[in-house]
This record gives C-alpha cells, sequence and structure tokens, in this order.
C-alpha cells in the first residue's frame, strides 16, 4: 500500500503557529542535496504519529512535528536554512 503524500500546506498552520509567520512560502535548503524551496513545495507524510516532511528531490527527512494537547515537538535537523520573510 502506498502511502498519501500531501504538499508543505498541510502543516501551514502548526508552523504559522510555531514561527508566527506565513511558512508555506519560508524557503528551506535541504542539509542533504542542497535544494532550496518554498514550503508548500515539500513532500509531508501524516500516517505516523507526527508529520514527516520530506525534500521532493532526494526524499532526505528535513523535519519531524508531533503535536500532543499541551505541547509540540518540532526537529529541523535536515534542514540547512530556512528563510522567514517579515
Amino acid at each position: 500500500m502506498t502511502e498519501a503524500r500531501l504538499d508543505g500546506n498541510a502543516i501551514g498552520g502548526v508552523l504559522h503557529t510555531i514561527f508566527g509567520a506565513e511558512m508555506t512560502v519560508a524557503v528551506g535548503v535541504c542539509r542533504s542535496c542542497g535544494a532550496a524551496g518554498a514550503v508548500a513545495e515539500l513532500h509531508v507524510y501524516v500516517r505516523a504519529p507526527g508529520a514527516v516532511v520530506r525534500c521532493p528531490k532526494c526524499e532526505n527527512v528535513l523535519m519531524c512535528i508531533v503535536e500532543s494537547p499541551d505541547r509540540t515537538w518540532i526537529d529541523l535537523g535536515g534542514l540547512r536554512t530556512l528563510e522567514i520573510r517579515h
């Protein structure tokens, strides 16, 4: 069975809550392959306990987001940089 893939708009709301800015237009750079692109273009999988976000070029895991009723964990370890415009 193939898991349904979403785009980065699926995590736009939680990222806005965390960063306080429109994040789907933020530009991330993959730590693995160096590809740069808007968060809206990333591949998002939500079947896990949280969201797993992958690079659309090399499929490297860029970030993981797990939410509970009282906290959110976010791992951005696969990103070299994340450019947020104000």
